[in-house]
């Protein structure tokens, strides 16, 4: 018996130990007839309405895979905003290009489509849009400038699964997108992640720059599918292309196949969660939420504040003092990681490094409703005793 399914409130309690068990007894998992990555990838596409869905290992590795299939190299600039994750950065470091940082919208918190137009040169190479906390960005504005300069728009679409921007999914206004599994996502693999794409040629370059260059990659197939007859033959040559190890296992793309068959279910518990911290804030006009343009859904990855009151620290320790689950701070402003003294980048960020200290993330991830609101509760009664 699967014990898993018997959990409402389990996140895994799908068919993911099905699906697992199915590999572990499969003869041999690299060579199925319709393997598990295959089967993920299919209905990605078919949820996230692209022609192409490549799985990654990492959403920072799919990431390096959309840079690099952009073209992306020595001295080139690649813009991402002053609010995101250190990874936009490193990747295009990895590719020995300059980070460009654009501003933010003191209000969205995401990347602002002015500073956007200024920050590019004659060297921008790409850019990528990232949707922070799950809240969409301006992508309208955002493609009208790229369109304009004809520069690539990679949608770092970690954080915002099955968000929207009228009725179009966000992941599908840029060249490329990617996504991530991580552990903490709205859909989990452990680790892993997906880039998404409708260009044949973008999607044959990262296929073959995640799978190790393998020739016979192509956009719509990974290595599992298309190994020639002549492959075992000692005068087969394998690789036209320099490639990394990015590719996703069958165990992986296992649990993924699972989580994806319930992952409006997944969003959409998150949705209910941030409409409780709605109701709690309304009270508070130091807490400040961060704002969601008209037409826009935000998918919540986490439901994010801007703190206006004295003392952020007495309000964390006062939540967990009560038994609160607390809240985390913003991810610090990318270039003032202690890492980036060692590199060149362009752009200072005034809105991102003023609003950046004063950020609260609040959980939304609880495995089930009546545990979110009780800590939502001790969260309401900490605000109400915190000056």
């Amino acid at each position: 018996m699967n014990k898993f399914k018997n959990n409402p409130d389990g996140k895994y309690n799908g068919n993911e130990l099905d699906y697992i068990l199915e590999v572990l007894d499969s003869e041999n998992i690299n060579r199925k007839l319709d393997p598990y990555v295959s089967r993920l990838e299919r209905r990605y596409s078919e949820i996230f309405q692209t022609t192409y869905s490549i799985a990654h290992n990492s959403g920072t590795s799919s990431l390096h895979s959309c840079l690099a299939a952009a073209g992306v190299g020595e001295g080139d600039e690649v813009i991402s905003p002053g609010h995101s994750v250190i990874m936009n950065s490193f990747v295009t470091l990895y590719l020995k290009a300059i980070p460009v940082y654009v501003d933010v919208d003191p209000d969205t918190f995401n990347m602002c489509p002015k500073d956007l137009e200024k920050k590019i040169t004659a060297k921008t190479k790409a850019i990528q849009a990232v949707h922070m906390h799950g809240n969409p960005s301006d992508m309208l504005e955002i493609m009208d400038i790229a369109n304009r300069y004809c520069i690539p728009v990679i949608e770092d679409s970690a954080q915002c699964v099955l968000g929207y921007i009228g009725q179009k999914l966000v992941g599908t206004f840029g060249q490329m997108a990617n996504w991530s599994f991580e552990n903490k996502k709205h859909m989990s693999t452990g680790e892993g992640g997906m880039v998404t794409t409708d260009s044949e040629e973008y999607a044959t370059l990262i296929r073959k720059y995640g799978g190790l260059g393998y020739k016979t990659l192509t956009a719509g197939e990974n290595l599992r599918q298309v190994l020639p007859e002549g492959f075992q033959n000692p005068h087969y040559k394998r690789y036209d292309t320099l490639g990394y190890n990015y590719r996703m296992n069958e165990l992986t793309a296992a649990v993924g196949l699972a989580q994806l068959e319930r992952v409006e279910q997944l969003v959409n518990k998150r949705k209910l969660i941030a409409k409780m911290y709605d109701e709690v804030f309304r009270d508070f006009d130091y807490i400040v939420p961060q704002k969601v343009l008209n037409g826009h859904v935000h998918a919540y990855w986490t439901y994010t504040v801007k703190y206006e009151g004295k003392n952020w620290l007495d309000l964390y320790h006062k939540v967990k003092e009560k038994g609160g689950d607390g809240f985390y701070g913003g991810v610090s402003v990318p270039y003032q990681e202690p890492v980036m003294s060692r590199y060149h980048y362009i752009g200072d960020c005034p809105n991102a490094e003023l609003i950046q200290p004063k950020m609260m993330q609040f959980k939304c991830n609880y495995r089930n409703l009546k545990s979110a609101q009780i800590k939502i509760a001790i969260l309401e009664d900490a605000l109400k005793e915190h000056v």
